[in-house]
């Protein structure tokens, strides 16, 4: 892959720098995409981080004023390199001050893998890069915050993640089977998804929640909402009565409904945001389709690494 082909970075009002990559062909399936950032704030500013079927991992290059506000305003401070679990509400940040790090969106296939644990022990949470991979988390920020740029440092975590994924635990291979089926388009429903792997609707739903960290019909939510959202920042958007019945809501009421619950706003209040690209963040298309496959603007989506054997 060249590098300095494969990354688009973008300057933003002379004072953003952004920049996006696809993972490496063998990581596909298990790491969405990587995004570069580079900026200051000199006033306190609010991030929206709607609710997103992956695992997000911040890594900060330097210590920026960063809060989450709670469901009664209050504010609560967040960890340096922050790894985000699955989450059925979404975050909102405070922050201000530089910030200068990568993000790293990982499946729940990748994230079991990196962190060795089941996601249950991360949902709905924001715990510490270093809790979770201890000397080779910090080894790694240290790597990439004196890396000389965007291309070495998406090499060095490519370099990181193929490693340390190989070697970890896969999900159960009928819980990896139900979280295809649910991110990609048309899902069938969750009774159908269970007899598919020859388990109960129960034992399904135990199983699932404790390897993903939330349950089958909620990351359905997730996902489905992912692909509103995708409709609604195309180049052509369509109405938003059109929106619900592509995409399997029962009417508009009903996606209204989803959009306050996973993203904090209206689907009208979003359209605004997203003109923003700094108040809203739902990851960059480029790197996170609703498929689960990552693609670049300008070459064809990777292939899917090949599954590797149960052990």
């Amino acid at each position: 892959m060249d590098d300095q082909m494969a990354v688009t970075v973008i300057q933003e009002a002379h004072s953003a720098e952004l920049a996006f990559r696809a993972p490496h062909p063998l990581l596909a399936g298990h790491v969405l995409g990587y995004t570069g950032q580079s900026f200051s704030l000199p006033q306190p500013q609010v991030r929206r981080v709607t609710a997103l079927a992956a695992v997000m991992l911040l890594i900060d290059f330097e210590t920026p004023v960063r809060h989450l506000v709670t469901d009664t305003g209050q504010q609560q401070s967040l960890p340096l390199s922050p790894v985000s679990g699955l989450s059925d509400r979404p975050l909102i940040i405070r922050q201000s001050g530089r910030e200068h790090g990568v993000v790293v969106l990982l499946t729940p296939l990748g994230a079991r893998a990196l962190f060795r644990l089941p996601l249950q022990e991360l949902a709905r949470r924001n715990v510490h890069l270093t809790d979770l991979l201890g000397p080779d988390g910090r080894r790694l920020t240290e790597q990439l915050a004196e890396a000389p740029d965007w291309p070495t440092r998406f090499r060095t975590i490519d370099a990181f993640l193929l490693a340390r994924i190989d070697a970890g635990p896969e999900l159960p291979p009928q819980v990896r089977r139900v979280w295809r089926r649910l991110i990609g388009a048309g899902a069938a429903p969750i009774s159908t998804l269970a007899d598919e792997v020859g388990w109960s609707r129960q034992h399904l739903n135990v199983r699932f929640s404790k390897e993903i960290g939330l349950s089958p019909k909620t990351l359905a939510r997730i996902a489905r909402l992912q692909r509103a959202m995708a409709l609604m920042r195309s180049t052509r958007p369509p109405s938003l009565a059109d929106v619900a019945a592509m995409c399997g809501y029962t009417d508009q009421s009903h996606l209204n409904r989803d959009f306050r619950l996973l993203t904090g706003c209206t689907p009208a209040r979003f359209r605004t945001l997203t003109n923003d690209w700094f108040s809203v963040y739902i990851a960059d298309p480029r790197v996170y389709p609703v498929d689960g496959v990552p693609s670049d603007p300008q070459r064809p989506a990777p292939a899917r690494g090949p599954e590797r054997q149960a052990r």
